[in-house]
């Protein structure tokens, strides 16, 4: 099947949706059979889904970053929440679509400034016409929840304001985010669910939808926030989850190996408050995440009603991903910032217009070869010289989506080293990036919950020097 077979005369519409720390394998067409996820596992059986696709980065920032250049983060310099932030003037995808002809908009967060993480107190936040600068018409700008208890006014804000529903909802925030040891206990919001961050976006996503006249192609950017922490679900889909056992996974402790990579365990750990990760404590927490997943999987079932009802749904590429993922008590850890696979591997979906049939993909590909998609298939012109590469030919049956390796990389502050881990498939290594020095190993393959480090084994010495090759051959090449 060619690519053009793909898509009708006039551009097509391009719907990408992308959550904030959604870990891979909390999707039904995953193989999870507890998570409730129809939606996303039709978009799968429609398209295809990509099962080992790594993020540029365990973190927000760097990893939107990437997306947005289709370039590593030692490229573009954004290695961490407190590096600074992302130029209007740097070439992107959003405006290279803009300029093909879409009507563009951006609803959720984009977190392309290090507002308001490492700024002065008083630092305004980035205002929706600075965001629109990155080549977005239209611009609604969310950000993680706890901004909602600063001094800004968000739109979020100014609706539950109207609703009534901003001090409940501050309440519960306040009490459970950001709060020490309550940093990731796992609760039921107080508002009902129509009132969720997510339904909030979802709307003014199906509104703006609902507004395009129908004679220009349109390319919405959806990203939710959710089901990043606080770990609270709405009360329908929390009430789902109320009895679900739901196996913790990936338990082996990690082991201390270089004195760099110790210091670096600790600070995870601390964060992590892992003293505190009873199976109790981590399910209790887990049920909530599922619940804001299964909440996000609704809000798409409505989109596509939509875009089926109102004809666009054959002539629409949509793309679900996220920016990292989520630990969930593995390896007694919390949140992300580290190349385990919860949290270094995204969901990829990419299902072009009118579907195709429903095919998984194990070779890796990087999170930001969605940029490069979305610009093959909106027909714009590519990036120059960046290593993103569009999918498009794979899934249009034409061409190879397998990379030799794939790459992530972070920075916790300025002035601690440089991480970067690099797999092949089966194998993943962490690496100094700073030093030259390993202090992971795992056979992927034998070794799926990665529980036994083989940094240090003599039998290992040919792997690990091919993924330092392989690491050393891609920054140089960036």
């Amino acid at each position: 099947m060619e690519t053009s077979d793909l898509v009708s005369n006039r551009q097509p519409n391009l719907l990408f949706i992308y959550a904030d720390q959604h870990r891979a394998d909390v999707m039904g067409c995953a193989g999870n059979e507890i998570v409730a996820t129809p939606h996303l596992d039709r978009l799968a059986a429609e398209g295809v889904r990509f099962d080992h696709a790594w993020t540029e980065s365990p973190i927000c920032q760097p990893a939107r970053a990437s997306l947005l250049t289709g370039r590593y983060p030692s490229d573009h310099g954004v290695l961490g929440n407190f590096a600074g932030g992302c130029q209007p003037e740097w070439d992107n995808f959003p405006r290279r679509l803009q300029q093909a002809g879409y009507t563009t908009a951006s609803i959720g967060k984009t977190h392309f400034a290090s507002w308001p993480m490492g700024v002065e107190p008083g630092t305004p936040a980035p205002t929706e016409e600075w965001i629109g600068s990155f080549g977005f018409d239209h611009v609604v700008e969310e950000f993680d929840r706890y901004v909602h208890l600063g001094d800004w006014d968000t739109p979020y804000m100014r609706f539950l304001r109207d609703h009534n529903a901003l001090e409940p909802y501050q309440k519960v925030i306040t009490e459970n985010f950001r709060g020490g040891d309550k940093h990731w206990n796992g609760v039921t919001s107080p508002l009902p669910q129509e009132l969720d961050l997510t339904c909030f976006l979802a709307d003014e996503g199906q509104r703006w939808i609902g507004n395009q006249p129908g004679d220009r192609p349109w390319f919405l950017q959806l990203s939710f926030v959710q089901p990043h922490v606080p770990l609270i679900g709405d009360p329908i889909w929390a009430d789902h989850y109320a009895e679900a056992h739901i196996e913790r996974t990936a338990r082996a402790t990690p082991v201390p190996t270089t004195d760099e990579w110790t210091t670096y365990l600790t600070g995870l750990r601390k964060h992590s408050h892992s003293e505190l990760l009873t199976d109790e404590f981590v399910l209790t927490g887990a049920r909530q995440y599922y619940a804001m997943v299964s909440l996000i999987d609704q809000r798409i079932g409505d989109l596509l009603a939509q875009l089926e009802q109102s004809g666009q749904l054959d002539n629409t590429w949509i793309v679900y991903s996220a920016d990292h993922g989520e630990m969930l008590g593995d390896h007694d850890l919390m949140a992300k910032m580290n190349f385990y696979r919860s949290s270094v591997r995204v969901p990829l979906i990419v299902r072009p217009p009118s579907g195709t049939a429903g095919r998984i993909e194990t070779a890796p590909v990087q999170a930001f070869d969605i940029a490069a998609t979305l610009l093959d298939a909106g027909e714009a012109s590519p990036f120059d010289g960046a290593p993103s590469r569009s999918l498009v030919p794979f899934v249009a049956g034409t061409g190879a989506a397998a990379r030799d390796h794939v790459v992530s990389m972070i920075r916790i502050r300025p002035g601690r080293p440089t991480w970067s881990a690099i797999t092949d498939g089966q194998w993943r290594a962490t690496i100094n990036a700073d030093t030259g020095e390993a202090s992971e190993l795992f056979d992927l393959v034998n070794d799926h919950d990665e529980s036994f480090n083989l940094v240090g084994g003599a039998s290992v010495g040919a792997e690990l020097t091919h993924l330092r090759d392989g690491l050393a051959s891609m920054l140089e090449s960036t």
